[in-house]
């Protein structure tokens, strides 16, 4: 299929959804004209387009006390059921509805929900609501995730999307009558962004991924540069390594898992392997083995080899930046630098050291379709 073929297919699908229940920054459903646009911002652009004229002066005297509060709590309610056999209420809509997100467009509940239907068919949609709040005298913002698996591609790439959603209230009807998506990984969110389409196409490239457990994480968000996750504890058997994208001690590790260790216990293989830099300096780096989530400290044999050890990682906020290729030392201290910035541009405070993650057999894998990732903890992480 063709790429302009395909993504037209995905963007009329999978982005009218996300117009729909991803959560909003507070942005802007006006009243009336505003007569100086210069102080409407979103972020740090310029959303004149936001303005709806979705009220008047005459439906607000008629309906001046609209629960938002209740509304925000329908929605923190229904918007969970977004794909499932539930389904949301549609009887919470008007039947004239603006849907916008950056490549998709509706004007009613039924294209809306027909659009639903066609990302249930073509995607696996992972939909997670993080937040919602109101934002303005008839507005209520949300923030969500959005993880879908494009199943139409033998390779069944990942889409992940996070951002917020605009809902506007008609004060007349007590009803949603305008949602507007902004996604965080561009900049240009009015419709039609080509920057947008890119972003999607971005996306269907090829990585491996082997079929096995990795450390459970959720994505709170995914910029253009790299993915904010929360990780669940995990544990590891690890030992000392030379540098990043070293491979001594691997062998040791590996051992360990393949029977090596008090009770000759086999273990199932995970993904992916870290090596991790403790220090800004890189001068104290282990390379480890993730265990599976089904294990404990207590449960686990002892390791028969000195210079093995076996530590539980508490988990916690983490961002990671993707590429492929086969990483080398040089590429691995590049990415992370790179990857340092654009943290400490957005305003984040990345801690000093990192990890890299190998998910592939170098020996078995094409290098265009390695998955390899640079991770840095982050302090201090809110989820605005």
């Amino acid at each position: 299929m063709a790429i302009s073929q395909l993504s037209d297919l995905i963007f009329r699908t999978s982005f009218h959804r996300c117009t729909i229940f991803r959560q909003c920054h507070p942005t802007s459903v006006f009243l009336n004209p505003p007569k100086n646009t210069k102080n409407l911002k979103y972020g740090k652009k310029f959303k004149w387009s936001i303005y709806q004229s979705l009220v008047d002066e005459q439906s607000l005297a008629k309906n001046p006390t609209v629960d938002m509060k209740k509304l925000v709590e329908f929605l923190c309610e229904d918007l969970p059921h977004l794909f499932d056999d539930q389904g949301i209420d549609r009887t919470a809509y008007d039947d004239y509805v603006k849907f916008r997100d950056p490549i998709t467009k509706h004007d009613s509940i039924d294209g809306y929900l027909f659009n639903i239907a066609m990302l249930k068919q073509l995607f696996r949609p992972d939909f997670q609501l993080h937040w919602a709040k109101q934002t303005g005298p008839y507005e209520i913002t949300t923030r969500w995730t959005m993880v879908m698996k494009f199943v139409l591609l033998p390779w069944k790439p990942e889409l992940i999307f996070t951002g917020t959603s605009v809902m506007g209230v008609n004060p007349k009807t007590n009803k949603f009558n305008s949602h507007v998506d902004y996604w965080d990984s561009i900049q240009n969110n009015d419709y039609f962004s080509l920057e947008g389409l890119v972003d999607v196409a971005k996306q269907l490239r090829i990585y491996k991924t082997p079929d096995l457990e990795t450390p459970s994480y959720q994505i709170l968000r995914r910029t253009a540069a790299y993915e904010v996750r929360k990780y669940d504890p995990f544990i590891v058997v690890e030992t000392e390594a030379d540098n990043l994208a070293g491979n001594r001690g691997f062998n040791d590790v590996a051992g360990y898992i393949f029977g090596k260790n008090a009770t000759t216990e086999k273990i199932p293989m995970t993904t992916p392997v870290f090596t991790q830099a403790f220090d800004a300096e890189k001068s104290k780096v282990s390379i480890q083995i993730v265990l599976p989530s089904d294990k404990s400290l207590s449960s686990l044999p002892a390791p028969n080899k000195e210079g093995i050890s076996l530590r539980k990682t508490e988990g916690g906020i983490a961002a990671a930046l993707t590429f492929s290729g086969k990483p080398t030392d040089d590429i691995v201290r590049e990415k992370e630098k790179q990857l340092r910035s654009s943290l400490i541009r957005d305003g984040l405070k990345p801690q000093s050291g990192c990890m890299l993650a190998r998910y592939n057999d170098p020996g078995r894998t094409w290098k265009f379709i390695m998955r390899n990732e640079v991770i840095i903890w982050l302090e201090d992480f809110k989820l605005d």
